[in-house]
């Protein structure tokens, strides 16, 4: 019997250094692990031991025996990737970097965000350092995408939060929520009051679609919509029609799957989750029977994960569709999927596409359409999207990528709600440089770097804002630990300037200037109110979707 990693996975490779014969793959230092879309467990050489389940901190690894219906797949698929990459066992010792003097002091770090790159880089400072943290987000609670950006119907994936709860539980780090930097405390002052600022802020905006139609009513970033179903307080208060019975999707990555799904999904099933109260409800009330996903390159190119396309088959009550005319491959596209060593999960994308297409399907059941090859030209409508217009597309090799070419091919769908998932973008902060072109602070291993190139002294980015919007949870701590690492380099090698203020000026500062700041009690009295009142509806949480009642709960 042998134990096996599932859709779950975040690729935070806690499971890789406790498993005592080696055989996770891939390991943070090979190249493809900041790609891969999840680890993979050997069956040949896995001794049964359980040593990562315990490390696991999304529950996604179970013993074969154990697997249900819908992850029965996943033993195949750990199978395919080692016949595809042979395990070659490596038992080098483990180097544990060494810590900055005693003589140096306390380091003193600001974190800016409380999302995954920010936790990561501060269980990565805690473990290397005799450090204080204080750690800033603009919202009354902490945890970023976690909280804000998974979806409810994946409560494993937010597990990772226990994580950061329990290493964080000392003073040794300090909650600074519901504090904004520029607003209630400025860059410069960051600076004045720490070694060191870490930027882990994330990509907050989304890309636009750029045609004719996209600002009309019933038309929305998926990013809004995500964020208003999980109940961010900024978005508590947004509007969707889903009173017709199509919806649209542009872009077919992981978050169009999300979406797809709360729109599709029985409403009794979200009621067993964190969904907020508010997007319950409007669900609940919805008419929408199908879903479209348009992507602009074919079924081999799609962003999703092949892990995230094969969970739509265990949905009840919803038709998975693809036209087998989709299905047909431009030479390039044919050869990789020709090729005996093609990745397995890339294989999978297409053969799980191909039995989409060869299903039965149910008049009676809600619907998920994907379409591929097509790119929006416009949306229509008077006073509200009634159609989206799209060309479709066909591939061509440039510089060894296989690109989307609009043909004259065209056709319009009718819509009355139109989703754009094509990706998030980073925004500028305050004082600190930024680069317009990719979104992203501009820096060299996580060393933010000014106008002219040089290192900006204390000033780090980790995360999305650091490297772009790719990549899972778990892809934040390899990011977390090489900015951590030069961090501490830059301070054992004294490039950094001792704070000109201690905590308690800072307390004291922030105290004046946000009254409503919600630190450690007050965060850990909001959880619990959430938790209590989720208890008693037999959900894991009920959350408070307003900054007045997130307030509230925090005074107690």
């Amino acid at each position: 019997m042998a134990y096996v990693i599932t859709q779950r996975c975040c690729n935070d490779a806690s499971c890789v250094s406790e498993c005592p014969v080696d055989c996770i793959r891939p390991t943070p230092d090979q190249p493809e692990f900041a790609t891969t879309e999840m680890l993979y467990i050997d069956p040949d050489t896995c001794i049964d031991c359980g040593a990562c389940v315990d490390a696991c901190p999304v529950e996604a690894i179970f013993s074969e025996d154990d697997l249900t219906a819908s992850l029965a797949r996943y033993r195949d698929i750990n199978a395919a990737y080692f016949e595809r990459h042979p395990l070659e066992s490596n038992f080098d010792p483990i180097v544990t970097p060494p810590r900055p003097p005693k003589e140096l002091g306390t380091l003193r770090v600001a974190i800016v965000g409380a999302g995954p790159a920010a936790c990561y880089a501060a269980d990565e400072l805690l473990r290397r350092a005799d450090v204080e943290i204080e750690m800033f987000d603009r919202v009354p609670t902490p945890w970023g995408l976690v909280r804000a950006g998974v979806a409810p119907d994946h409560p494993g994936t937010k597990t990772v939060s226990s994580l950061f709860e329990s290493a964080f539980r000392r003073e040794t780090l300090q909650y600074y929520l519901n504090v904004e930097i520029g607003t209630h405390i400025s860059h410069e002052e960051l600076l004045k009051h720490h070694h060191a600022v870490i930027y882990a802020v994330g990509a907050s905006t989304d890309r636009r679609l750029d045609v004719p139609g996209e600002d009309l009513p019933g038309s929305h970033s998926a990013t809004e919509f995500v964020a208003w179903y999980n109940g961010h307080p900024d978005f508590a208060d947004r509007q969707f029609d889903l009173s017709g019975e199509r919806a649209v999707i542009v872009g077919n990555g992981n978050v169009a799957l999300d979406v797809a799904r709360v729109l599709t999904v029985d409403p009794d099933e979200l009621a067993k989750t964190d969904i907020a109260d508010h997007a319950l409800d409007a669900l609940r009330r919805s008419t929408i029977r199908e879903v479209v996903v348009l992507g602009r390159r074919g079924p081999l190119q799609a962003a999703y994960t092949s892990s995230e396309f094969l969970a739509l088959a265990h949905l009840k009550g919803i038709d998975v569709v693809v036209d087998e005319s989709d299905l047909a491959l431009d030479h390039a596209s044919q050869a990789l999927l020709d090729d005996p060593d093609i990745e397995p999960s890339l294989k999978l994308k297409y053969t799980l596409a191909e039995e989409y297409a060869g299903a039965p399907r149910d008049p009676s059941h809600k619907r998920i359409v994907f379409r591929y090859l097509a790119s929006p030209t416009a949306l229509t409508g008077t006073e509200h999207v009634e159609a989206i217009e799209f060309a479709h597309n066909e591939l061509f090799e440039e510089n060894g990528q296989l690109v989307a070419r609009s043909t004259d091919r065209t056709e319009r769908i009718e819509a009355s709600l139109v989703l754009r998932s094509i990706g998030y973008r980073g925004a500028a902060v305050a004082d600190v440089p930024f680069d317009e072109r990719r979104g992203v602070m501009p820096n060299e291993h996580g060393r933010v770097l000014d106008t002219d190139g040089t290192p900006l002294s204390g000033v780090y980015a980790s995360g999305w804002i650091k490297r772009g919007p790719r990549g899972v949870i778990g892809s934040n701590r390899t990011d977390a630990e090489e900015t951590v690492e030069n961090l501490i380099a830059d301070f054992t090698s004294g490039k950094l300037g001792a704070p000109e203020a201690d905590r308690a000026a800072l307390k004291a500062l922030l105290g004046a200037r946000q009254a409503d700041l919600v630190d450690r009690d007050g965060w850990r009295a909001i959880d619990q109110a959430e938790k209590a009142a989720g208890k008693s509806a037999g959900r894991p949480r009920v959350k408070f979707t307003t900054r007045e009642d997130l307030l509230k709960a925090a005074r107690g």
